[in-house]
């Protein structure tokens, strides 16, 4: 079982995640593994894959809240670099695959980052 805790924000142990941080990491898993396989398909060899996803909550006067948007930020690495012309509609693709981003009811956006 993973062990969680709150926020640091909310008395919690920085050790451990936070659904927060899981459900940033659930968006950019399943946006990762929707990119990769499209890039198989396409013939594109990725070679390194990270990503760094934020997001930006909003608190209500009851002590609660919710997320406002998610970005991620992933950075792909080649084994060609000619092939880079065709990220951005293979980030858009995966985008539109995620079954993660299109569960939520806040804006998800994919930023990538150059190499």
């Amino acid at each position: 079982m993973l062990q969680g805790s709150s926020d640091p924000v909310f008395r919690g142990d920085s050790k451990r995640y936070n659904p927060e941080e899981l459900l940033l990491a659930a968006l950019s898993t399943c946006h990762m593994l929707s990119f990769l396989h499209l890039c198989a398909e396409a013939g594109v060899i990725v070679v390194g894959y990270e990503d760094e996803p934020s997001g930006v909550m909003v608190l209500d006067g009851s002590g609660g809240g919710r997320f406002h948007e998610a970005v991620l930020h992933p950075m792909v690495r080649l084994a060609n670099a000619d092939a880079a012309a065709r990220l951005p509609a293979l980030h858009e693709r995966a985008h539109e695959l995620c079954f993660i981003a299109a569960s939520v009811n806040f804006t998800v956006r994919c930023e990538p980052r150059g190499a």
